[in-house]
């Protein structure tokens, strides 16, 4: 009986009546990956049957092996491939949350009031004010160089419709990124590392180094990454991490991570993660060493992207104590029962 009860404490939590952090971590990444290929499958499908009315050339497209070119089509890869991903980590998360977590939804930092809404506001415009202090710094620097205005690179849509595209796209990934990562990653890995020998505050600071240092791994797949610019998306990582463990709840790091990511491309023009950007307000290019605007990459891959960062985690912490809430939120690291 008694290695019976060690085989079975493996796995279960007697104390919290629910499976260890690290096989509920295990399950919930399975049924995103099973979720994901099904819904990809399914937009493949829909895409065949649908996509010559959308005047996409899908046989053509098929029969020279550039599956890939899909993507690049209008709203396919800005607005239904992002859109299927945001499916599958909202339903993944919200099923395992009930079914492994034995939490609410709500409780991934999602509890919505004044107060939610107030520091997501901040985060918005703590994105845009960020990445514009990169443009104005790389200009005066002569290491960024504007090349054109209201630039449409794709003749099929016009600068309005992929403004929108980009608008949403960004929204897509601001907020299912920072669910998963900040969200369900960081508060398992915080409930998993809460042990007596620990205690709460480096289960916390464990949670957040391990979340952002996978969020920063994940994005090796991008074009033109390194592991300088893994390390530096790590660090971005931690920042919104920040903002999750000062408040407990997701709304900076969603509203910075939107606006981030939107200004940058959109607004003015440079590459994020290594993606190239769409329509842009503002055409620039890196004329500068790549260790400083981070090259074909983006920001985040050069040390103008790093100060961006590290000021953010500064304004942060200023905005958070300047609403009363200056200490981490260590009961995120500690479990409590719910009904329902």
């Amino acid at each position: 009986m008694a290695f019976i009860r060690a085989i079975k404490s493996i796995f279960w939590n007697d104390q919290e009546g629910r499976m260890r952090a690290f096989w509920r971590i295990a399950l919930h990444t399975g049924m995103f990956l099973i979720l994901t290929t099904v819904l990809g499958t399914g937009m493949m499908i829909l895409l065949l049957l649908f996509g010559p009315a959308l005047g996409i050339d899908i046989q053509t497209i098929f029969t020279s092996g550039d599956v890939l070119q899909i993507a690049q089509e209008p709203w396919v890869g800005t607005v239904i491939i992002p859109g299927a991903t945001f499916m599958s980590v909202i339903l993944t998360t919200f099923l395992a949350g009930r079914i492994f977590d034995r939490r609410k939804f709500k409780d991934f930092g999602l509890q919505f009031s004044l107060r939610w809404w107030g520091d997501f506001g901040f985060g918005l415009a703590l994105g845009a004010i960020l990445m514009g202090a990169i443009f104005l710094i790389g200009l005066l620097t002569n290491s960024i160089r504007v090349t054109g205005f209201f630039q449409t690179p794709n003749e099929n849509i016009s600068f309005v419709s992929g403004m929108v595209q980009t608008l949403i796209l960004f929204i897509l990934v601001g907020i299912y990124e920072e669910l998963l990562s900040r969200g369900y990653h960081l508060i398992n890995l915080a409930e998993g590392f809460n042990l007596k020998l620990l205690g709460k505050k480096w289960a916390l600071f464990i949670a957040i180094l391990i979340s952002s240092a996978v969020f920063g791994i994940l994005h090796l797949a991008n074009p033109n990454a390194s592991w300088v610019s893994a390390l530096n998306i790590s660090l971005a990582g931690m920042v919104f991490g920040l903002g999750m463990v000062l408040t407990g709840r997701l709304a900076i790091p969603m509203g910075m991570h939107i606006t981030w990511n939107f200004f940058q491309s959109a607004v003015f023009g440079f590459s994020v993660s290594g993606l190239e950007p769409g329509v842009v307000i503002i055409a620039t290019e890196p004329v500068g060493p790549a260790w400083l605007t981070g090259g074909l990459f983006g920001p985040e891959a050069g040390l103008l992207g790093v100060g961006a960062i590290i000021l953010g985690g500064i304004l942060i912490y200023l905005w958070v104590r300047w609403r009363g809430e200056s200490s981490a939120n260590l009961d995120l690291a500690v479990y409590k029962k719910k009904d329902g």
